[in-house]
């Protein structure tokens, strides 16, 4: 089980996020690609700093929406999607390749990523941009009870796929992350995150903003860079999982 974190979302004179005190605890960095977030010097200081503490390196690609950071789904085309995912990926590989580090996976950032999950459509067109754009690499997807049915379209485009689950996000009965403007569905309090990711590494399992337990088998649990609690909750997932907890799965 490996602990992934959405990072190098600030921009310009903005600074988001704690990268620097977040990234000694991970073991996977999303760096964003400059559309939702980040820019092309944030991007090059965040893979400088993954690469010193030796954390793999992926692309976070998400809509062009820096006033709503990417969380606000937007009506493409299939070239225009096409277009704007290959460029974030190629654009953050080729950043990798000047440091001398290697690009390991594709993760789609916010309403992207959602999209993804819900439109069957859209998921295609992002298969169908890997093939182009990074065939050999990972697409970090959401670890949902009907997970087989992505591995089986991702299996028939020929591209791997890597399922996160999430330990600062509320799910809901149908085992999505519940939307941001419900109440309760963002965690901030690490004794409920430190819940939440025992029961996923060591039972596979979550419980819904509702109560149900639902079975949720992940390679990979996600962090938020730009949350409260980030720095707090790397440092806790760090020691859960150090401390051998993870061997269940």
């Amino acid at each position: 089980m490996k602990i992934n974190c959405d990072m190098g979302e600030s921009f310009g004179h903005w600074t988001i996020g704690h990268d620097d005190q977040v990234m000694p605890f991970i073991d996977m960095a999303n760096i964003a690609c400059g559309m939702h977030a980040s820019d092309p010097t944030v991007m090059l200081e965040t893979v400088r700093l993954a690469k010193k503490h030796g954390v793999t390196i992926g692309a976070h690609p998400g809509y062009a929406d820096l006033q709503g950071f990417g969380r606000r789904p937007m009506p493409l085309s299939d070239t225009e999607l096409k277009a704007l995912f290959i460029y974030q990926v190629g654009a953050l590989k080729l950043l990798c390749e000047s440091e001398g580090v290697a690009l390991s996976y594709v993760k789609p950032h916010g309403a992207l990523y959602n999209t993804m999950m819900k439109d069957d459509k859209v998921f295609t067109t992002l298969l169908e941009a890997m093939q182009q754009a990074a065939p050999e690499l990972p697409l970090v997807v959401m670890a949902v009870p009907n997970h087989a049915k992505y591995q089986a379209a991702a299996d028939s485009c020929g591209i791997s796929v890597w399922f996160e689950a999430f330990v600062d996000r509320a799910y809901d009965e149908d085992g999505r992350l519940v939307a941001r403007s419900i109440p309760g569905s963002t965690y901030t309090d690490l004794e409920t995150i430190g819940a939440q990711a025992r029961s996923l590494i060591e039972f596979g399992q979550v419980t819904t903003l509702d109560g149900t337990t639902i079975e949720v088998h992940a390679d990979t649990l996600c962090i938020h860079g730009d949350g409260p609690a980030a720095v707090p909750t790397a440092r806790l997932l760090n020691d859960i999982l150090r401390s051998g907890k993870g061997n269940a799965l």
